[in-house]
């Protein structure tokens, strides 16, 4: 994998996705009532929303602070989920009266802990890319010589 990760595959996905989700929390808000199918479905719009304007800035950190291996495409995506999930977490709490600062801050730690021990795994399932050092050649063997027919 490259060393620097392209926008461009991130960008239409996360336009559409911050579109779809900012716009229908816009017209649920506005014009349903909080019956139980409108909620399912601002939890759902809410994960697309926080989804779609989250992934420029995990792109941006996994740019900024990059790991060895590299990081591959799905997990910037994962990363962005995250933050849409955590929101939408956040949210529903909030609206049974139950969310506290410090369960705020728990459910984040166990979020970041999770990621954490996912990308452990990946970590240990692929080889670090090692810098290439610039050595002078070596000269090649007496059988390396002795094989060669030109």
């Amino acid at each position: 994998m490259e060393d620097k990760l392209p926008f461009r595959p991130y960008l239409i996905p996360a336009i559409v996705m911050a579109s779809i989700g900012w716009i229908g929390l816009i017209f649920l808000l506005n014009f349903t009532l909080p019956t139980l199918w409108p909620r399912w479905l601002l939890f759902a719009l809410l994960i697309f929303a926080l989804t779609g304007t989250a992934l420029p800035v995990t792109w941006f950190f996994n740019l900024r602070f990059p790991s060895n291996p590299p990081v591959e495409r799905f997990v910037i995506v994962r990363q962005a989920i995250w933050v849409g999930v955590y929101g939408a977490i956040l949210v529903w709490l909030e609206m049974g009266r139950i969310l506290t600062f410090g369960m705020g801050l728990a459910i984040g730690g166990g979020i970041l802990v999770m990621e954490y021990l996912i990308r452990m795994r990946e970590k240990s399932q692929k080889p670090t890319i090692q810098p290439r050092e610039k050595t002078e050649e070596s000269p090649a063997s007496p059988t390396e010589k002795e094989n060669y027919m030109g």
